[in-house]
């Protein structure tokens, strides 16, 4: 096994885990406990693992967003709904989302959730705090629910991962932002307005790129996309850490994977495109 299994399997657990945030049965039950609008539910459903958070601990955690983005929902949230009413509503929706979406997804947590399982145990936690506190959580009775849950324990495990190499290449969050515009040729405006930056921020973090020699006038310099390639390189090698002697993983990702496709299949399930994933 090498760090293009991590890769594979980050591809089908995204579609699965992110139905959270684009399912119309999440994004209902949100609303129907109190959150207002879909960026307070992001930021508590995603966050609510810490408990209370403040808007410190969610700005370093989430990492890209801009600390005004997180602040107009954080704490606030937490006036509306509970920590604890928040979990219980986000797996039992991301479930019956995903039911809905996949239908043969019952037989998939079957034949998946012991190796998912034993991967959420054995990962190491060091440095990751989204994983450490999703792996913390009761596993839930129900198998899609529980599979569900360790989906996302092991999307946020990579994630994690993934913001220590953009420390370690000395990237701040809107300069590791704007070089991923960059690299995958999305525009600046999405991320501008998905993660709350300004133009003349956006700007700024650009012209530190060039600083650097990762940008230029006509866009990513080769230096940018090895850069690039290099943190994606890394963050699949620290994403394996998971799945390494893991009984059964790779029967694991190909038991997912139908259901994978079949959620994004759907179309309602938007991130793996703006993520750079690829088709499951």
């Amino acid at each position: 096994m090498n760090s293009a299994f991590a890769r594979d399997m980050w591809r089908v657990l995204e579609p699965l885990h992110a139905v959270t945030y684009f399912a119309p049965e999440c994004l209902g039950a949100f609303k129907a406990v109190g959150l207002r609008g879909f960026w307070m539910g992001y930021f508590a459903g995603r966050s609510a693992p810490f408990g209370a958070a403040g808007p410190s601990l969610v700005e370093a955690a989430f990492f890209n967003f801009h600390p005004r983005m997180v602040r107009r929902a954080i704490p606030d949230a937490w006036g509306f709904a509970t920590p604890e009413t928040v979990l219980a509503v986000r797996g039992r929706a991301a479930a019956e989302a995903l039911r809905g979406m996949a239908p043969d997804i019952a037989e998939a947590a079957e034949r998946a959730l012991p190796s998912l399982l034993a991967a959420v145990e054995a990962a190491p936690a060091g440095g990751r705090p989204l994983f450490a506190a999703n792996r913390d959580l009761p596993t839930p009775e129900d198998p899609v629910e529980s599979l569900w849950q360790a989906v996302t324990a092991l999307r946020e495990h990579r994630g994690d991962g993934h913001i220590g190499c953009l420390l370690a290449e000395g990237l701040g969050s809107g300069e590791a932002l704007a070089l991923f515009a960059a690299d995958t040729g999305t525009p600046p405006e999405l991320w501008r307005e998905l993660r709350g930056w300004t133009e003349d921020e956006w700007a700024a973090a650009e012209s530190r790129l060039a600083e650097r020699g990762l940008l230029d006038g006509s866009g990513i310099t080769k230096a940018g996309r090895a850069l690039r390639a290099h943190i994606e390189s890394r963050t699949d090698a620290l994403a394996l850490t998971a799945y390494t002697d893991v009984p059964d993983i790779e029967a694991t990702l190909a038991a997912l994977t139908p259901a994978a496709r079949a959620v994004a299949h759907t179309g309602v399930v938007r991130s793996p495109d703006l993520l750079g994933t690829g088709a499951p």
